[in-house]
């Protein structure tokens, strides 16, 4: 990674640090978020996925329409570094620790 993509990827790591840290105050059964990109094709290629502790927890954060204040948080403080990611609804997904388990026997790896 050279340093320019380095400073990009350091940049990108901030902000989705303040979506995580003011998600998991606001939203219930909200836990992590990480993210994933090719350098060579961003930012239409990064994507980001927001983890939640349970199927659950996840169905009432899509039902209170808490997705789509995730969304707009990723968008709004990505864009605070510089970063336009043009469709948030594709860009930034939803997935439950319990799914993994069930299905990649909780590893993230293979899961991502």
């Amino acid at each position: 990674m050279n340093k320019t993509v380095k400073k990009l990827d350091n940049n990108v790591i901030k902000a989705l640090t303040i979506v995580c840290e003011s998600a998991k105050a606001d939203i219930a059964g909200f836990e992590w978020l990480t993210h994933t990109a090719n350098y060579s094709n961003f930012p239409a290629s990064l994507l980001v996925t927001c983890v939640f502790d349970n199927n659950q927890s996840l169905f009432d954060a899509q039902k209170n329409q808490q997705e789509l204040a995730i969304r707009k948080m990723v968008q709004q403080q990505l864009l605070k570094v510089g970063v336009l990611i043009k469709n948030a609804k594709y860009q930034v997904c939803f997935d439950t620790e319990e799914a993994c388990l069930a299905e990649h026997n909780g590893d993230w790896k293979l899961r991502l």
